[in-house]
């Protein structure tokens, strides 16, 4: 099938690139798999992206190769020039806030609000004999959980683990973003919560990366998440975009557009 590109308006500044990656899963075995044989993709400084895609497709890869969960078998990740490639996972921390699925990858559950608030303020400090938790920031942390909507503020004390699943994953989303960082990374970050969650947790997301200028690239397999919302729509296929769409051509898409392409793409796979 080929490649659909309807770029336009993209900021010109790079922020990340992947270049000519290659990854092979059980290499040299009966159930080897190449997810990425070729595959480069430069994410511009200030871009919301919205990434769909069958399962299979690449997405959670990219992810994970962005972040340092994978390794390539072949290429390059660059941040802002800089190779990156072999940089273990705990120092790219430092530089990109990721969102996860599950809402209790995000947070520690036995620990307060405030303490995981803390624990998050902290991240990318020498470590050193101290209190983990300062209560003269209580009013500051207080003043952004406000911006949540969701009453935490007055539930600062309570353990993390007590909350509901929206409740929890926009915490994650908050922590995530307390500190500077280069790039925003939601893992299918509303895909365990309820229609009602997943819409004020859409919500809140879209107002964190417009309202802090962020960079920021969403895996989701919600359709109308991916066009409504974010700069730039992707949909992988086999490793590869199959549709690259900027700021300009993406007001054009429409759910029914998407779902055209993947029943092209299932029909060519013969399912």
């Amino acid at each position: 099938m080929a490649e659909e590109t309807k770029r336009g308006g993209a900021p010109q500044e790079a922020l990340l690139e992947l270049r000519h990656i290659r990854k092979v899963f059980n290499a040299g075995t009966v159930s080897e798999m190449e997810v990425f044989h070729d595959f480069s993709l430069t994410i511009h400084k200030g871009e919301f992206i919205s990434v769909v895609g069958s399962n299979g497709s690449g997405k959670t890869t990219t992810l994970n190769l962005l972040c340092g969960s994978l390794t390539p078998d072949a290429g390059q990740i660059l941040l802002h020039g800089t190779d990156i490639t072999k940089m273990p996972e705990y120092k790219r921390a430092a530089f990109f806030g990721r969102v996860f699925q599950d809402p209790a990858k995000g947070t520690c559950p036995t620990m307060t609000i405030l303490e995981n608030m803390s624990l998050a303020d902290n991240k990318g400090r020498p470590f050193g004999l101290g209190r983990g938790v300062n209560r003269k920031k209580l009013d500051e942390y207080k003043q952004q959980l406000e911006l949540l909507h969701l009453g935490l503020e007055d539930k600062i004390d309570l353990p993390v683990g007590v909350l509901s699943g929206g409740q929890r994953q926009a915490l994650a989303l908050l922590i995530s973003t307390m500190t500077p960082i280069e790039l925003l990374v939601l893992d299918e970050h509303t895909a365990a919560l309820d229609p009602k969650s997943s819409e004020n947790v859409m919500e809140l997301t879209d107002r964190i990366v417009r309202e802090k200028q962020l960079s920021a690239i969403m895996v989701t397999h919600n359709l109308r998440f991916a066009v409504e919302y974010g700069t730039r729509l992707l949909m992988m296929d086999k490793g590869a975009c199959v549709i690259d769409s900027g700021p300009d051509g993406k007001a054009d898409y429409k759910i029914d557009d998407l779902l055209h392409t993947f029943n092209q793409i299932s029909i060519e796979c013969g399912n």
